[in-house]
């Protein structure tokens, strides 16, 4: 069975993350994916790694075809022309002006393109103060307000993945994919767009409705205090979390585990309510009675009483979950010259249009004859 997207063919102008995740993401849809690269060294992401393959870039760049233009060379920009007039989107993520100055713009496409779809991600918006900043990951994810959510404010500390970049591609993939059906409707394209700044802020969209209502500034422990959530070290010395949510029946059940039933008569822990005034309290009790045993041995009392709860694992936990195991995440493609290398499949499963990872991330400009050769000679 072929991919929902087989057929749309993606060139994409994009390094890093933001727009290169969208461009995978339609990759694994089925979509032809020709990443456009400067020709020394590539996408930056490139030398993330060993010589060979580095999983940086690897990440974020299977299932597509490379090839290498020199923009700032005559030949170069015909090329690439050639190939935004072959496709049905392009993906591109430099700074507002970048494709402008070098003549690649959606308004020298649309007039003659008029179905042409054209996705552009930029660190803060295509105009505004801030459009010309420089943006990357850790800066969209702090002025969106969403590392405030994160870390404690007082003591802050940046963040192990790069969430922003990540969020960006998913809503650059989904405006793509709204254009394509709108498309599909009235024969035409439009530009879509996003921002590192917008896709992140959108995702705080329940502490954004809070702060309008209330006024007050959330934290990280705003949420955890009212979704009653949890995290704790055991005896053995692994983490593991607890989210009691609203259902009343959750936080019997770990009272019951807890081997405290005064609990339930105690005004502070009365309430969802007052167990959130008191979170701190309750917190300290629980934390003093879950260091009296191992992780495991709780677990499987909280998991017998239905309380939702987990390990906080780490990636070596991941991948050796029985639950990970079964829904086989982890995939191993091949790869010219170290065989194979392991992958996380998409998330998404379709049963008419399988999704799809298909090949590993290309060597720097391996597609140059296969994909240039026919548009030149049409030249």
């Amino acid at each position: 069975m072929s991919g929902a997207l087989e057929g749309v063919r993606v060139i994409e102008f994009a390094n890093y993350v933001s727009g290169p995740y969208a461009g995978m993401l339609l990759g694994d849809l089925g979509a032809e994916i020709i990443k456009v690269e400067e020709p020394t060294r590539g996408d930056p992401f490139r030398g993330w790694g060993r010589v060979e393959y580095s999983p940086t870039f690897g990440s974020v760049n299977r299932n597509k075809k490379s090839v290498t233009l020199d923009l700032k060379s005559e030949q170069g920009k015909a090329d690439a022309r050639a190939l935004v007039r072959s496709a049905d989107v392009v993906i591109e993520n430099f700074r507002p002006g970048a494709m402008d100055r070098l003549g690649l713009s959606y308004d020298s496409f649309s007039a003659e393109q008029p179905a042409l779809i054209w996705c552009s991600i930029t660190g803060y918006g295509s105009d505004g103060p801030y459009a010309q900043r420089p943006g990357y990951d850790t800066v969209g994810v702090a002025t969106s307000g969403l590392l405030s959510l994160l870390t404690d404010i007082g003591e802050p500390k940046p963040m192990g993945i790069s969430l922003s970049d990540h969020l960006a591609g998913i809503t650059a993939c989904n405006g793509v994919m709204a254009a394509l059906i709108a498309r599909g409707r009235t024969g035409k394209g439009q530009k879509v767009e996003t921002s590192l700044l917008e896709s992140t802020l959108s995702f705080c969209g329940e502490n954004a409705a809070r702060f309008f209502e209330n006024g007050k500034v959330p934290s990280r422990a705003t949420r955890t205090h009212q979704a009653q959530v949890y995290a704790f070290t055991a005896g053995d010395g692994k983490a593991f979390v607890i989210h009691l949510s609203s259902p009343t029946k959750f936080w019997k059940a770990l009272v019951d585990v807890a081997g405290r039933p005064e609990w339930l008569e105690d005004p502070r822990f009365a309430t969802k309510e007052t167990r959130g005034k008191h979170y701190d309290a309750l917190n300290a009790e629980l934390s003093a009675i879950f260091r009296g045993d191992s992780r495991k041995a709780w677990l499987d009392k909280l998991q017998a009483a239905d309380v939702p709860a987990a390990p906080l694992n780490t990636f070596d936990d991941v991948f050796s979950d029985p639950q990970v195991e079964h829904l086989k995440m982890r995939v191993d493609v091949a790869h010219p010259v170290l065989g194979s290398v392991g992958l996380v499949r998409n998330g998404l499963r379709l049963s008419g249009t399988p999704v799809e990872v298909r090949s590993c991330s290309p060597e720097l400009g391996e597609h140059n004859d296969e994909v240039l050769k026919p548009l030149r000679a049409k030249t």
